[in-house]
């Protein structure tokens, strides 16, 4: 019988070099399904993502871009993000095709030190800041590609995606104006029972948006109609529906990120509708991740969770 401090008296030596004896091996890493997932970060060298700002350049609108491009980054480590403003100028509000064309020069000056050729892929990939179709806008971004000559590859809009119905919810419920959790169950004394969606960019826009809408509707189990705010009357004749068909407690949610929304066109829609009115996405959470995934998808990157990589087309 071994003492606390070795072997009892009389016991035989064990000799440690004898065969036979187990040895500690190595821990080996799990593989499969137990693995912790490498790091993901940014391909070097990869093009830069930059983020097409619309509407009139302010502090605001940069304050807002910024923290999406800074979403985006946090979800991939090395993602070299940059802002251009569709109506910049200068250096404190650049525009899209002075960005662009900085990225190209860029990208030009690195293959000539390393003495190899420019690379064959784009310099930048352009995703624009919008959550739904602006035919109008999006023909001035892709204006502003050629003009740069940086053979910037351009993605598609946000929208439609799930997410951006779950970011409305929120906003909806931050202003009172919405359950924030159906499967809680309590009850909130200013929620609506119809809810106006409301987005600018023409009829290709409300439809897109009326995709999301449904979407919205499944989540909150109340109506929601999407209107356009651009086109005269259209708030009032869809407030007038949606009370025809039985909502008492309209809102008004904005199916914008925040940009792109004239100074007063959102007051004046809800004044317009007789109701309450929710902010805008704004730099919620999901936008800068769909940001980035709009920009994976261009890059063929696969991230984490890659269920938000499809919208709703």
């Amino acid at each position: 019988m071994s003492s606390p401090t070795g072997p009892a008296p009389g016991s035989p030596r064990i000799d440690a070099s004898a065969p036979g004896l187990p040895v500690r091996m190595p821990r080996t890493r799990p593989s499969g399904r137990h693995r912790k997932p490498e790091p993901l970060a940014a391909p070097e060298g990869a093009p830069a993502l930059v983020l097409a700002v619309p509407g009139t350049p302010s502090p605001a609108s940069r304050s807002l871009a910024e923290e999406v491009s800074s979403i985006a980054r946090s979800e991939l480590p090395g993602l070299d993000a940059r802002l251009g403003y569709v109506d910049g100028e200068g250096q404190e509000f650049p525009s899209l095709e002075a960005v662009l064309a900085q990225a190209a020069a860029e990208q030009n000056a690195r293959a000539a030190e390393t003495g190899q050729p420019a690379p064959a892929g784009p310099a930048a990939v352009v995703v624009p800041l919008l959550a739904g179709p602006d035919s109008a806008l999006l023909r001035r971004i892709r204006q502003a590609i050629l003009n740069s000559a940086s053979g910037a590859e351009l993605t598609d809009v946000l929208g439609p995606h799930p997410l951006l119905a779950e970011a409305l919810h929120v906003r909806l419920s931050e202003a009172g104006l919405a359950r924030a959790d159906r499967a809680r169950l309590f009850t909130v004394a200013t929620a609506a029972d119809g809810i106006i969606l409301a987005t600018v960019g023409g009829e290709e826009a409300v439809q897109a948006a009326g995709i999301t809408g449904m979407l919205l509707s499944a989540r909150l189990a109340v109506p929601v109609l999407a209107a356009g705010l651009d086109e005269e009357g259209a708030i009032a004749r869809t407030a007038e529906q949606l009370r025809s068909s039985g909502s008492q407690q309209l809102a008004l949610a904005p199916y914008l990120i925040g940009p792109e929304l004239a100074d007063g066109l959102l007051g004046a829609a809800a004044a317009e509708a007789g109701c309450a009115s929710a902010e805008a996405l704004g730099a919620y959470g999901a936008v800068g991740r769909l940001v980035l995934s709009n920009y994976a998808a261009a890059m063929g990157i696969t991230l984490p969770g890659q269920g938000l990589g499809a919208a709703v087309r």
